[in-house]
């Protein structure tokens, strides 16, 4: 009985794109639970406004048409609210604060008692609390003290009086005197100086304060009987009028009289919301699938990386709600994605952001989501394709221009009138310029953060590789210095390795800039590789040690490895240092160790690996293998002894499992091997034998 193959086998299958040998990178525990928590926080924002908010609101696009089941009179709390902001400034009731009126009698008490110091003073001179005349200085050192404190008693019963009525601090200074003058009638004439010394000295203790306070229960007991007073404003509804169209936006009072008649639900919808968040955690899934589907050797920081662009996309539509740009939230990050991961990637990712809309797109409906999806997916196609920084700086300038004329062509156009997404839209032309500016501004913002998410995310971009490739870079100049002849034989890898990569659609740049690093690691003792002898005794011969010679061989791989941490080269760079000698054995110095010891393990003399797991390491592998054999054939060789030699190598590289998880197919590696006897066609043209002149020859 044929057994149900298991859900992790369909899944590895599911995943091998063009081989059944396609290798697939796996991810550490740690990673997969952060890539879990992050699906999980997407799903929830994304699906938390079908829980806590209500199914209809102002704002949103009507989902379907309403008819007014009778006759009402509906509360328009819009223009009740109006109206309450109106009234507002007419119903400030105040009350006397007994804390502040405390603090103002405690201090005119201190001013009470710097007086008395001056009345008892032998010094005329003293200053006291206010200034006072010749006639007033005269009356208050010649008072007993007992008429004093009659005197006091008086004043501060008229500052009672004042007090319990409520002081105004915006009130003049004049005006405050002549009102205490007035409490103070009864000790004579307004000139004398005990009626004009106590008024002064409650003036200068009570102007430019307050012992008044809001209250607010009354303030508002007082708008309401206003309001009751005026009639609250409401809305008229007969039975049959529209109240809203499927589409159109909804008012706030067509969203009050719904709500009149119980067509808002404001109860929590568990299936609805759960069914909201099975969508978006799926589409979570589905995003990373399709991630490694186009690259089963997706870092699982990459996976991070798309997701948490997906959750700030989703957090921005939240909380800007109807006012957010979909160009701004949609395709700057397609940018990034196309250029780090690659052009399918960026179109799942836009796709699920926007299915994953939230809310109504303000004012012009699901035409400026439809512009900004068009615009995206020319950014996702074009994106993996940019091969300068130049050109990231002309799709900064263009990309917003287009996508306004577009706008503007688009929706000003009376494209299908009848269908709700084009048939009303309400654009504004100075509303679109700012989102074009918006939208270069957060491109532009794209390009200077794509240097540093890089080396964040072990992303490598075209722009990357061309700079990587600059045969003027410290680490490649010095090679070309220290270790001439790998310079020259990195230099031939190359050429075969391009020409291999560009016939079966591999990548090229990559390989380019990978096969240039490659063999750097012969730095640390370029003289031990027979490239870089020049005549004299070879090292490898003079210690006469085949196991220290093998060292010797994996140390340059270590040692390469050493210098792409040291010199920040990225992941899929540093991949081809290893990968290039795979776990191949070292033939001559095993023959030569199994000479003394026949016993001598096959494994002490392979490389460590790992083999090849991708196109372009493989051809990488292949090229490396190849190029010294092409070299060394005979002027007169033909195409089919090159082609003999090049599948002979191919086939020993194969029957020794170096292929296995290369993904490379028997139709891609003859593809290979006429694309290497091409480049070795080239490489032995033939030049015409130029007469010397006589001087030269002299």
């Amino acid at each position: 009985m044929k057994r149900i193959p298991s859900f992790n086998k369909i899944w590895r299958n599911w995943l091998r794109n063009e081989s059944p040998r396609r290798s697939v990178i796996q991810w550490s525990a740690p990673y997969k639970a952060g890539l879990l928590v992050i699906c999980f926080v997407v799903a929830i924002i994304s699906s938390w406004h079908l829980l806590v908010e209500p199914d209809l609101r102002p704002g949103i696009l009507a989902p379907f048409e309403a008819i007014a089941p009778k006759d009402a009179l509906v509360e328009d709390s819009q223009a009740l609210q109006q109206k309450r902001s109106d009234l507002v400034p007419r119903t400030f009731v105040q009350i006397i604060d007994q804390e502040s009126s405390n603090q103002l009698r405690e201090l005119l008490t201190r001013q009470l008692e710097e007086l008395e110091l001056v009345a008892i003073s032998e010094d005329a001179d003293r200053i006291g609390p206010v200034n006072l005349n010749k006639q007033e200085r005269n009356w208050l050192t010649k008072r007993s003290k007992s008429s004093r404190k009659k005197w006091e008693r008086d004043v501060k019963q008229a500052s009672e009086r004042m007090l319990s009525q409520g002081l105004i601090k915006t009130l003049a200074f004049d005006q405050l005197k002549d009102a205490a003058s007035l409490h103070l009638s009864l000790l004579g004439e307004s000139e004398s100086p005990a009626r004009s010394l106590g008024s002064k000295l409650i003036t200068n203790t009570f102007h430019g304060k307050s012992n008044l306070r809001m209250d607010p229960a009354r303030s508002q007991r007082l708008l309401e009987e206003l309001i009751t007073k005026q009639g609250i404003p409401k809305i008229q509804v007969k039975r049959g009028d529209l109240i809203t169209r499927k589409g159109e936006p909804i008012s706030t009072q067509a969203y009050e009289v719904l709500d009149h008649f119980g067509m808002v639900s404001r109860s929590p919808r568990p299936i609805t919301w759960l069914c909201g968040f099975g969508e978006a955690l799926a589409s979570c899934g589905v995003l990373l699938l399709i991630m490694r589907r186009e690259k089963p050797c997706l870092q699982a920081r990459h996976g991070l990386l798309a997701l948490t662009l997906l959750l700030i996309s989703q957090i921005s539509k939240v909380w800007f709600g109807a006012a957010v740009s979909p160009l701004a939230v949609i395709v700057p990050p397609t940018l990034l994605i196309s250029q780090g991961i690659g052009t399918t990637s960026a179109l799942a990712w836009m796709a699920i952001a926007s299915l994953q809309w939230p809310v109504s797109v303000n004012g012009i409906g699901e035409g400026r989501l439809i512009v900004a999806c068009a615009a995206a997916t020319l950014v996702a196609f074009q994106g993996g394709h940019i091969r300068s920084r130049a050109q990231l700086l002309q799709m900064v300038i263009l990309l917003p221009f287009g996508a306004l004329i577009s706008e503007w062509i688009l929706l000003r156009s009376q494209i299908a009138p009848a269908l709700s997404a084009w048939g009303k839209l309400a654009p504004n032309s100075e509303e679109l310029i700012h989102e074009a500016l918006f939208l270069g501004a957060m491109l532009m913002l794209t390009i200077l953060v794509i240097p540093i998410l890089e080396s964040t995310f072990g992303l490598i971009t075209r722009a990357r590789l061309m700079e990587l490739a600059d045969q003027e870079r410290p680490l490649l100049r010095r090679l070309s210095r220290e270790a001439p002849g790998t310079f020259e034989h990195t230099m031939m890898i190359c050429g075969l390795a391009e020409e291999g990569a560009r016939s079966i659609g591999a990548d090229v740049d990559l390989i380019r800039t990978g096969a240039l690093y490659h063999d750097i690691g012969k730095l640390h003792a370029p003289n031990w590789f027979i490239e870089n002898q020049k005549d004299g005794e070879n090292p490898h011969d003079k210690i006469n040690n085949p196991y220290t010679s093998a060292d010797v061989l994996q140390a340059h791989v270590d040692e390469g490895l050493k210098l792409a941490r040291k010199h920040r080269l990225p992941r899929p760079i540093s991949d081809f240092i290893p990968e290039h000698q795979g776990t191949l054995k070292m033939g001559y110095f095993l023959h030569l160790a199994r000479k003394n010891d026949p016993s001598v393990p096959e494994s002490r003399f392979r490389y460590h690996g790992p083999i090849p797991r991708s196109r372009e390491t493989a051809i990488l592998m292949l090229a490396d293998g190849c190029e010294a054999a092409l070299r060394a054939l005979a002027q007169s060789s033909t195409d089919e002894e090159a082609c003999s030699t090049v599948r002979t190598i191919i086939e020993s590289r194969q029957l020794d499992g170096q292929l296995n998880e290369s993904s490379l197919t028997r139709a891609e590696i003859e593809l290979v091997v006429r694309s290497f006897v091409s480049v070795w066609r080239r490489m032995r043209h033939r030049r015409i034998a130029y007469p010397m002149p006589t001087s030269i020859k002299k």
